[in-house]
């Protein structure tokens, strides 16, 4: 009689494969961790605000480094004035328009004294709707 050996059941996993899968997964995680760290965690306010539906042009006033204020009207026209010539001629149009946009632009070496001045006047003359223009760095343009 012959006599069949039995085998006997192996209780070992394999792990070639799973060697290979941890392999790709850290090659995956060395090529994208470098780009991960140059991201900035920003917590942005949030606003109801909705878009102005106006499409009129603002009026922009200009702060300039010297002090000097400027004054651009929808039609395109600027003019240099000072606080109290800016603050009596917004007052007017205000008067006609209450929706009436108005855009405060300075460059970032201007000092912040000055936007404020400007803002001033402008809050003076009764002007609800103010917006301040800035550049990238938040600084204001």
């Amino acid at each position: 009689m012959s006599r069949r050996k039995r085998r006997k059941l192996k209780s070992e996993i394999n792990v070639v494969p799973y060697i290979d899968v941890m392999l790709v997964l850290l090659i995956i995680f060395m090529v994208t961790a470098p780009l991960l760290t140059l991201s900035i965690d920003v917590d942005l306010p949030t606003s109801r605000a909705k878009a102005l539906e106006s499409k009129q042009d603002p009026i922009v006033v200009t702060v300039h480094g010297d002090g000097q204020l400027g004054l651009t009207l929808p039609d395109g026209k600027q003019q240099a004035v000072d606080a109290e010539v800016l603050r009596t001629q917004l007052a007017a149009i205000v008067a006609q328009d209450k929706n009436t946009r108005v855009v405060v632009a300075a460059d970032s070496n201007v000092p912040y004294q000055r936007v404020i001045d400007a803002m001033d006047a402008l809050k003076r003359a009764r002007v609800e709707k103010v917006g301040l223009l800035t550049d990238s760095g938040g600084n204001a343009r």
